[in-house]
């Protein structure tokens, strides 16, 4: 079996993570703040919120504090000459081979909260699907950018 990827994506990649899941957990503990008034104005059992509130507690840990620690130490990835390998996942690790054969455009693209901290995602194209390697430097995805363009021979109008 072949060794996993020597290159890790950038550090903030967890901070970027934990805010994200932070807008999503305010949704999540509005509806709950929501689903306790309307208890009390419909008479509805309270352990209904209280179910609600614990499922809160555990969501709010598991996906502000552990999952993005453990996305980070997952994703890995390597440029080769003839290929782009790509590690994620967290339960479920999966390696992706990706032949620069069939690269067909490279781009990055960044977000607010991935500007914030100075980070962009490079997007590979082929004609089946579209590869992400998250969270890399603003320069380091330029540059990454720019050697898969090289190597897959990808026209400049195309980036």
């Amino acid at each position: 079996m072949r060794l996993p990827p020597k290159n890790n994506i950038a550090i903030d990649a967890i901070k970027v993570w934990k805010i994200t899941a932070l807008i999503y957990i305010v949704f999540y503990w509005l509806l709950t703040i929501a689903g306790v008034v309307f208890s009390y104005k419909f008479n509805i059992p309270l352990w209904y919120s209280y179910i609600a509130a614990a499922l809160g507690i555990i969501v709010t840990y598991v996906f502000i504090f552990l999952i993005p620690k453990l996305r980070y130490r997952r994703w890995k990835y390597e440029i080769f000459e003839q290929e782009i390998y790509i590690q994620h996942g967290i339960l479920i690790v999966t390696r992706t081979l990706v032949p620069m054969l069939r690269v067909q455009h490279v781009d990055t693209k960044q977000g607010p909260i991935l500007k914030r901290f100075k980070l962009a995602t490079v997007t590979i194209s082929t004609a089946a699907t579209t590869h992400e390697i998250p969270a890399l430097l603003e320069e380091d995805a330029s540059d990454l950018r720019d050697r898969i363009s090289t190597l897959a021979k990808v026209d400049e109008d195309d980036v």
